[in-house]
């Protein structure tokens, strides 16, 4: 190494200008002081920069030439080049980067062997192939105009789609923003996915198929046998997991909820599976289950003969409140009912006359009533179903027994000094008048506070509740598998769950189940921006919440169980009806836009 010497320094040619401590070169008419381990001399020079460029030489002709021989740096450059100067040096430095005939440094030449070069060849020419094929994808989808197999190049824009992950080189490629929306959009152009494909539940990191993990069998356990007093499992016509039921005798409201907390141990692998996935996801598609399929004709009620429950005696006095609770495993004979079916049944009267006493109770305590227009969707055969849900009394009924159930469990577990599941919830800033009808209960549910999940009891606001608790739902819901959980624990005396760890259990399980309520919402407001999106232009009854300013005013549309922003040519007042006309719709953002028929 000396002064003009060549040199390759970060794979690029430079030209020795001093020798000291550290090595002088200049580099793009740059110089740089650099050490003498990051250079490798090429040629001893003298050179100049100017005399540096790449020569044409016979490479393969020289490999075959050397093959099975050895050789070195200066006497390869005279092989292929016919001559050892900086060019050639510097040429054959190249051929070295390259590496497919010979690879190495200066100081040590590698020659490859035939089936080293052909395994070469092929993938520099299927990455060949790769590329122009890529290119040929890009431009087809500019043109909108795939080919069946294109799905391999689309990946990367379903993945962003779905929200697993941020970046897409296809979207990327072709100048367009890398969103969800715009994937969404993306693949709908060009017919690689339809309306039925549902992005938002994957978004939320929700699972479309039901918990792996096999819940054990029923323990042998002692269980009261109740199978002699009618029970009755009310819902809608379309529940296939029953988990609670309700029986009425003497001056006892008997609660039934199903009992998988018999067999899920705390902390287990179904208990750690349930809290990873909050609570049950319902999609008008599919439903994907908190606990495993097979755990349905063990626990649900209703499906078998009799049922392993959880019972909740509540004794009443005659005013209907409570008196006293007790907690028991036990055995019941369950008659499953619609809402329909129940409002015509002699045998709960008893029922409907504790609910509106109940109901009566709450209020002057404070409770509110929200009663808003909801809707059932169904998707059957790739048609898109949209159903009023009916008001049934019975429906009512059945809440006010579970509320009392969760208000009794609640109580219970405070008089016991129990860590354990509380809902509780702020009060809200309602308006000193509220209006009637629809726009009144507009006027609650935007007063209301979120509901909070504590392992300390707190007032209830909406349901006018001192302590309240969730129990009816282990089936479906973390928060009542946990409660059942610890309630079992304290019935054989077994090691509670301390408030420390229950808290962080509560505070998994409430996260997941969050995403789970944000998943269904965006789902349903997928498939209602589905539904209308061939319905352009179709018109439809609603009726007026309230004023936004700009002339923008929420309007409720109880056909669809939506509300929407519209801009209205004059004021309407509270719950006066409207006539609007869809005007505009987009899927991948969930946006429907209606205007005033006029």
């Amino acid at each position: 190494m000396r002064e003009k010497s060549l040199v390759a320094y970060k794979n690029k040619p430079a030209v020795i200008t001093e020798i000291g401590e550290k090595i002088g070169i200049v580099l793009d008419k740059e110089k740089l002081n650099v050490r003498e381990k990051d250079i490798e001399v090429l040629h001893p020079g003298p050179c100049s920069l100017a005399d540096i460029h790449l020569l044409e030489g016979d490479i393969h002709g020289a490999w075959e030439l050397l093959e099975d021989e050895q050789t070195d740096f200066a006497e390869l450059a005279e092989i292929v080049y016919g001559e050892y100067s900086p060019a050639s040096a510097w040429s054959l430095f190249n051929i070295l980067l390259d590496g497919l005939y010979f690879y190495g440094n200066v100081k040590s030449i590698q020659i490859r062997t035939r089936e080293d070069v052909a395994i070469i060849e092929k993938k520099r020419s299927n990455r060949q192939n790769a590329y122009a094929e890529r290119d040929e994808f890009l431009a087809r989808l500019k043109a909108r105009k795939l080919l069946a197999d294109d799905g391999k190049f689309l990946q990367d824009v379903e993945a962003l789609a779905y929200g697993q992950t941020e970046k897409s080189r296809t979207l990327r490629d072709i100048c367009v923003t890398e969103t969800p929306e715009n994937a969404h959009r993306l693949l709908l152009d060009t017919g690689a996915w339809d309306f039925f494909v549902n992005p938002h539940p994957a978004r939320f990191g929700c699972r479309m198929v039901s918990a792996q993990e096999s819940v054990p069998p029923l323990p042998d356990e002692e269980r009261v046998d109740m199978t002699g007093l009618p029970a009755f499992a009310i819902d809608n016509a379309w529940s296939t997991d029953p988990d609670d039921a309700i029986s009425f005798g003497g001056n006892c409201l008997f609660v039934h909820i199903s009992d998988p907390a018999s067999s899920i141990q705390p902390n287990s692998a179904v208990d750690q599976e349930a809290r990873a996935r909050g609570a049950t996801l319902y999609l008008p598609e599919t439903t994907s289950r908190m606990l495993c399929e097979d755990s349905l004709s063990i626990f649900a009620l209703g499906l078998s003969e009799k049922s392993p429950a959880l019972t909740f005696k509540m004794t009443l006095n005659k005013d209907f409140s409570l008196a006293n609770t007790e907690i028991f495993p036990s055995w019941v004979k369950v008659t499953r009912l619609t809402y329909e079916t129940a409002e015509r049944l002699v045998e709960l009267e008893g029922l409907f006359k504790f609910a509106e006493n109940n109901l009566q109770r709450r209020i002057e305590s404070g409770a509110v009533n929200i009663d808003l227009p909801e809707v059932h969707i169904t998707i059957k055969e790739r048609n898109i179903s949209i159903e009023p849900v009916v008001a049934y009394a019975s429906a009512n009924m059945v809440r006010e027994c579970m509320l009392f159930a969760g208000e009794a469990a609640a109580q219970w577990a405070v008089e016991r000094q129990l860590p354990f599941p509380f809902v509780a919830q702020e009060a809200g800033d309602l308006p000193k008048e509220l209006l009637p009808g629809m726009a009144g209960s507009y006027q609650i549910r935007r007063c209301m506070h979120p509901r909070s999940i504590s392992a300390k009891p707190g007032f209830h606001f909406g349901l006018g509740l001192a302590a309240y608790t969730q129990v009816t739902s282990p089936l479906r819901r973390y928060i009542d598998l946990l409660a059942h959980e610890q309630i079992r624990a304290f019935l054989k005396n077994a090691e509670i769950i301390t408030e420390d760890d229950l808290f962080v259990r509560l505070a998994t399980g409430d996260a997941a189940a969050t995403a789970t309520v944000k998943a269904e919402r965006a789902s349903r407001a997928h498939w209602t921006t589905a539904y209308l999106a061939d319905k352009k232009g179709s018109l439809w009854d609603g009726f007026m919440m309230e004023k936004r300013g700009n002339n923008r005013s929420v309007v409720m549309i109880p056909r669809l169980g939506i509300e929407t922003q519209v801009l209205l040519r004059r004021d309407f007042e509270p719950n006066e009806p409207i006539t609007l006309k869809l005007s505009t719709v987009r899927l991948p953002e969930n946006e429907i836009v209606f205007s005033e028929n006029v």
